[in-house]
């Protein structure tokens, strides 16, 4: 994705008050106290590895290594989807993923 527009940046630049409207949405769900950071993110990237959303999914794992999960936890948080969705998001996402997870 290194030679287009990050999306997100377009979306903000398009519609800057939906866009806001959209981070404060993902700031109230963020600060709900029922789970914390990690398993926030690793329900995140399973959501979006079950869609096979690799941009989604590979911008989420710097997200999910801060907030302290592993690189197993990361596998198998993408290869859960495989039950549910079917093969597509776990060979499209798990490769980028763990490229990520290994490069930050």
């Amino acid at each position: 994705m290194s030679d287009t527009v990050n999306p997100m940046v377009y979306f903000k630049n398009e519609a800057p008050e939906v866009a806001r409207a959209f981070d404060g949405l993902i700031q109230a769900i963020s600060a709900q106290p029922g789970m914390d950071a990690k398993t926030r993110q690793m329900i995140y990237i399973g959501i979006k590895a079950s869609q096979g959303d690799v941009d989604a999914v590979v911008a989420h794992v710097p997200m999910l290594k801060s907030a302290g999960g592993t690189r197993d936890e990361l596998r198998d948080t993408i290869l859960l989807s495989l039950t549910v969705s079917g093969i597509k998001g776990v060979v499209s996402c798990l490769p980028r993923a763990l490229e990520m997870f290994d490069r930050i």
